[in-house]
């Protein structure tokens, strides 16, 4: 016992140990997703806090931003902005119901965000980071969405990288070594509930789940090889664009497969840190939210309501707010709405108060909130459990329906369609989530699993990073399938040689089973022969004899 009650202690001195020295990280975080870049801006605060000396490039204007980051922003023009608004619009107005579905239907829109990252790596100020001799680093970050292209940063620096992504790794995993098993693992969008196996509907649907992301990823890899072609065609220093990702380190995923699953095999180079985001202290609210919540009953408690930062108020239909403002104005609880628009609110009522921003984590720590409602983005879902809070789910596009679904499969919440809300289902749903307490019971026991770890997400980054820096690039992570070939990684140079083999050997035992049926055949009808002529032969001695 003496021993156990050393082990932890023992990591946590080895992860503070490892973090003294401080080093110099690039982080290259361009998503056009807000939330995205709140799970990025989450690990830069930390290894910053921590001594590294930190700098990153964004295109979006992080809100707050820790005084010891260096920031450089390629920010997005107004054509980039109205361009990008347009595409979620569109996304937000197909009720698909199924991210790969919504995806692909998206591809023709999605120009701006292929624009922003070719963007980014032209602009001057990014060339300055490896063009200029005084810039040094250590270590890449890239926050990933769509974007294998800037992985040439890191080619260019000549360093080791690491590859930051919101959900647990997909087709990027497999290329690095992590096994795609279709059969026990569900792709996005695909709901399993947790600890049951697949049916055989169930593995087709996940099946075709598969294939629409890989034709996905496929069509997504084009583009980004041919811009890569056009940034750095006649660089004799840079490797093709298909071998940019041999010099990924590390994948940090947002997610924690123990408590929320699925449960698969991960490489030793794909390590969680779900909940990265969450403070280990909630910050003070500011003082009108305070105030505004600490107004609230402790038996009605108060509500958050968040649809995210993607979605504006202009993307919403107007008969859906005004639906949504009769039945929130008419509760018994304080709401906390997140609106951009504050000069064009849904309507005035005491119990809610608009905010532009919301310090999502900290609210949701607050324990006067009762019930969240979301969008079921992956991080919002990864707090409000973390809180353990129940949530009524109003999914919009992209992995949010598979996220909701999963969220009540767990019993954590309800989920409505938000293209279709209607006043009083969505009264009813709340009421439902507020008074029965099975919802709050769940999320709070599955909060305390998904709490229980070896290292927090926190002390997991700060000990990995290190790591790769002390290992420069710790290739030993590396899986063999990296610097192997699609054939040879598939076996596929096998299966050929097998089915030669197989093929020939059909063909040599076909050529000889003819040759001995020949021989046999010649040799039954030369025994026939001889026989006749040996029995016309007797026939005619006898004839001659009489």
């Amino acid at each position: 016992m003496a021993v156990q009650s050393l082990g932890i202690p023992l990591l946590l001195l080895a992860v503070l140990a490892g973090c003294g020295q401080a080093a110099n990280i690039l982080g290259l975080f361009t998503s056009l997703s807000p939330s995205h870049l709140v799970i990025q801006m989450s690990m830069a605060k930390i290894l910053a806090e921590n001594g590294h000396n930190v700098t990153v490039v964004t295109a979006l204007k992080p809100p707050h931003l820790h005084p010891s980051i260096n920031h450089i922003q390629v920010p997005l023009d107004e054509a980039d902005g109205k361009s990008f608004g347009a595409l979620v619009a569109g996304m937000a107005k197909r009720d698909t119901g199924n991210a790969v579905i919504s995806m692909l239907l998206a591809m023709g829109s999605m120009k701006p965000l292929f624009a922003k990252m070719e963007d980014v790596l032209r602009h001057q100020r990014v060339k300055d980071l490896y063009e200029h001799s005084d810039n040094r680093f250590d270590l890449v970050i890239l926050g990933y969405f769509m974007n294998s292209l800037q992985l040439s940063l890191a080619h260019k620096l000549k360093v080791p990288q690491i590859v930051a992504l919101s959900n647990p790794p997909a087709l990027l995993g497999t290329v690095l070594g992590n096994p795609s098993e279709i059969s026990y693992v569900p792709a996005m969008n695909v709901v399993v509930e947790k600890g049951q196996t697949m049916t055989i509907c169930k593995r087709l649907e996940n099946l075709f789940a598969f294939v629409g992301s890989w034709i996905f990823s496929l069509l997504i890899e084009q583009n980004n090889d041919k811009i890569y072609k056009d940034l750095y065609g006649d660089d004799p220093l840079m490797p093709r664009y298909e071998d940019l990702h041999k010099n990924i380190s590390l994948i940090f995923f947002a997610s924690h497969g123990i408590s929320e699953g699925p449960i698969r095999p991960n490489v030793p180079g794909v390590i969680e840190i779900g909940g990265i985001q969450v403070k280990d202290q909630p910050d003070p609210l500011p003082k009108d939210i305070a105030d505004f919540l600490n107004g609230a009953t402790e038996s009605q408690g108060a509500i958050l309501l968040s649809l995210g930062s993607n979605v504006k108020a202009v993307h919403i239909k107007p008969d859906t707010v005004l639906k949504m403002f009769n039945v929130i104005s008419k509760l018994k609880q304080k709401v906390l709405w997140k609106w951009d628009d504050l000069e064009n609110t849904p309507g005035i009522s005491e119990n809610i108060l608009y905010a532009k921003w919301l310090p999502q984590d900290d609210i949701l720590a607050h324990p006067k909130i009762k019930l969240f409602i979301t969008h079921a983005g992956k991080g919002g879902v990864t707090e409000a459990q973390y809180h353990g809070k129940p949530m009524l789910a109003l999914p919009v596009f992209g992995d949010q329906p598979g996220n909701a679904d999963a969220m009540v499969s767990q019993g954590f919440g309800l989920s409505l369609n938000l293209l279709a809300l209607e006043e009083q289902t969505f009264r009813d749903t709340i009421l439902d989530i507020m008074e029965n307490p099975k919802y709050n019971q769940t999320v709070k026991a599955f909060s305390s699993l998904y709490r229980d770890r070896p290292l927090s997400a926190r002390q997991t980054l700060l000990y990995w990073v290190d790591y790769v820096i002390r290992h420069h690039g710790a290739p030993h992570l590396q899986s063999p399938v990296v610097h192997m070939s699609f054939i040879a990684a598939h076996n596929l140079d096998i299966y050929a040689l097998l089915l030669a083999l197989l093929y020939i050997s059909y063909w040599i035992s076909k050529r000889l089973l003819s040759a001995i049926w020949r021989k046999l055949s010649l040799k039954g009808v030369t025994k026939k022969r001889n026989s006749h002529l040996k029995h016309k032969t007797k026939k005619q001695k006898k004839q001659k004899n009489q």
